[in-house]
């Protein structure tokens, strides 16, 4: 049975890593994937999330994703969760992925609704799909509501149906529509976790009753949205609300205009291993790079 003490510890702010890249090969890159975790490790943040939208999840096969889900247990300590990304077209091979991610050394695992065929699963499919996942998931499961991405929007009921399963701990809602956000907010017990997916969001959701975000920001930005959460937590609205006026351009300029490439770009300026993605996405041109770099600077923000 999965651990009950994983959902306790399932809030605050999250990083959703990049995943590096040889820039010869294409092949991920495991040196640099360890040594960008340990300095994330050092950072102010309660969990990583591997294999997301940020971390080109869906370009890594289900091969690679074992192998570096257990770098990474090698290189997080056991007190920082580990949630992984398994999500495929099928019930049959998300339910393989989640079995083999946990055994890897995931703690949770983020699982997105299947896309393809999206257009034609009608809400009890859904529902069907993730309660099969969450039935056999060794770990709890987080459900990734990114319709941009999978064109898959979850109605608010649904999402309340599926948090009262014992294995589903809660949602990550990537859609930027913060009345959509208050809506699952409404359907989901107490004990649910729900993380806010957008930078410019975070203050908002805190004061809806979110846990925290997993923000691609906060690969890069990891103080400032921590200071979000913490300035909120300890009733300090006035600062809270200004970190997050001070974060809400990086998340603009950098995460929503750029996505995963941009992300890399930014921590390639910070002197992390940032690297090119995986093809068929490509790097920045260099007047793009100059944008990064320019709102970078403008927060302040530079190589340590």
């Amino acid at each position: 049975m999965p651990d009950p003490s994983i959902a306790d510890r399932l809030r605050g702010v999250f990083a959703p890593v990049t995943t590096p890249f040889d820039s010869v090969s294409g092949d991920v890159a495991p040196i640099p994937w360890r040594d960008n975790l340990r300095r994330w490790c050092e950072q102010p943040l309660d969990g990583l999330v591997l294999f997301g939208s940020t971390g080109e999840g869906a370009l890594l096969d289900e091969e690679e994703k074992v192998r570096l889900t257990g770098f990474a247990r090698d290189v997080v300590p056991a007190g920082i969760p580990l949630v992984v990304g398994a999500s495929a077209e099928s019930t049959r091979a998300t339910i393989r992925q989640a079995k083999r991610m946990a055994e890897a050394g995931a703690d949770a695992i983020l699982t997105h609704p299947p896309a393809y065929f999206g257009p034609y699963l009608a809400p009890s499919a859904l529902r069907d799909y993730y309660r099969a996942v969450a039935d056999e998931s060794p770990v709890p499961v987080l459900i990734y509501h990114m319709p941009k991405y999978t064109k898959v929007t979850l109605d608010a009921g649904l999402v309340g149906e599926l948090t009262r399963h014992p294995n589903i701990v809660g949602l990550k809602d990537s859609s930027g529509d913060i009345k959509r956000f208050a809506e699952y907010t409404d359907v989901c017990e107490r004990s649910c976790c729900l993380f806010v997916g957008n930078g410019t969001l975070l203050y908002t959701a805190l004061e809806l009753g979110a846990v925290g975000g997993i923000l691609a920001v906060a690969d890069f930005a990891a103080g400032l949205a921590a200071e979000v959460v913490h300035r909120f937590r300890a009733g300090d609205t006035q600062g809270a609300g200004r970190a997050q006026e001070q974060l809400t351009p990086l998340h603009k300029e950098i995460v929503a205009s750029y996505g995963a490439v941009g992300v890399k770009a930014a921590l390639d300026h910070l002197g992390w291993s940032g690297g090119v993605p995986r093809a068929p996405l490509q790097p920045l041109g260099a007047k793009d790079l100059r944008k990064v770099t320019a709102a970078l600077d403008g927060a302040g923000l530079s190589a340590a």
